[in-house]
């Protein structure tokens, strides 16, 4: 199937959030809308707890469908794949967990959904989140930011119970790992900036990553093989996302400095050994933090310096409107 073009992505999320929005009683709408403010927009969270907007557990089976339509437009094809792993672990530490008294936890999935401004109208936006998921787009006209983007996995490898084997994001950490082990002793000097790992992901909720510094071994300092290794690391986050998405990014990625994107690492290097890596660049910071429960609970971001929850595309707008009324 041929990727969708940047304007169609954005008339494909328009059209499930009208769909959903058409499905839903007027209680529901007004729970699940409200004016796109930078005070709620920019409020983001990755660990338990509400969320403003619709649960989508009390939803109708038919109403859940249409929220999970929007919740797959923010990705690709390989990109659901991932996202399916994620909710399945997150069923499954449910099933696991003698606190969480939930009969059949994949018909009460703890996640709310959230539209932001008109669907109708520029700008606008959506977010579909809960415990270890932030999926969510910015739209202004024909143009889509999809960060921050937040995967996790609790646990990131299923050690009891029927489940036991079952992995989450296993890509993320094994590319990461081979890239460090591919290196040469002075240049693991650079990348390894600590021997014990922080015990989560360092920009945390930020609502901005434009001081995250750029630090580690740079990609100018690595020979054909890693270099590879830290591409396909970089694209592991990226192609999460829909071509067109994916693309822009990684064009942006090239065009301010591939050799100046570096790849630093904390903590062991077995499995079972808490660690935290980040790769950064000009453009884009990721971070992986496997620290706890003895290296078996993953938090995984990708975060845009200029485009997180829609910056540069809200900014782009807002000046084109004034340079309208001026004209005018």
């Amino acid at each position: 199937m041929t990727p969708l073009s940047m304007p169609q992505l954005a008339q494909a999320m328009r059209r499930a959030a009208l769909d959903l929005l058409d499905a839903l009683d007027d209680d529901q709408r007004a729970a699940v809308t409200g004016p796109l403010t930078e005070q709620e927009w920019h409020t983001w969270t990755y660990l338990p707890g509400e969320r403003p907007g619709l649960l989508l557990g009390e939803l109708a089976a038919e109403q859940r469908e249409l929220a999970f339509d929007l919740l797959h437009t923010a990705y690709s094809r390989r990109g659901v794949s991932d996202l399916l792993m994620v909710l399945r672990t997150e069923e499954i530490r449910r099933e696991l967990s003698p606190r969480d008294q939930t009969p059949v936890p994949h018909l009460d999935p703890p996640y709310w959904v959230r539209i932001l401004g008109k669907p109708a109208a520029a700008p606008w936006a959506w977010r579909i989140s809960g415990h270890h998921l932030v999926a969510q787009a910015t739209l202004a006209g024909d143009r889509v930011a999809t960060t921050p983007q937040f995967f996790g996995a609790q646990p990131a490898e299923v050690d009891r119970g029927p489940h036991r084997g079952f992995q989450s994001l296993p890509r993320e950490q094994d590319l990461a790992r081979e890239l460090l082990l591919a290196l040469e002793e002075d240049q693991r000097r650079a990348a390894v900036t600590a021997l014990a790992a922080p015990d989560d992901i360092l920009s945390r909720q930020d609502p901005a990553v434009t001081d995250f510094g750029v630090r580690g071994l740079a990609r100018s300092r690595m020979d054909r093989r890693q270099g590879d290794l830290l591409e396909a690391l970089v694209r592991q986050y990226l192609d999460r996302n829909p071509p067109a998405v994916a693309d822009q990014a990684w064009s942006a990625i090239l065009d301010a400095g591939w050799a100046d994107v570096a790849f630093t690492w904390s903590g062991g290097t077995g499995r079972g050994q808490g660690h935290y890596y980040a790769v950064t660049g000009p453009t884009f910071v990721l971070e992986y933090d496997n620290t706890q429960e003895s290296g078996n609970h993953v938090h995984s971001v990708w975060r845009d310096r200029s485009r997180d929850f829609g910056g540069d595309l809200l900014a782009r707008h807002y000046a084109d409107q004034h340079r309208g009324r001026l004209g005018g």
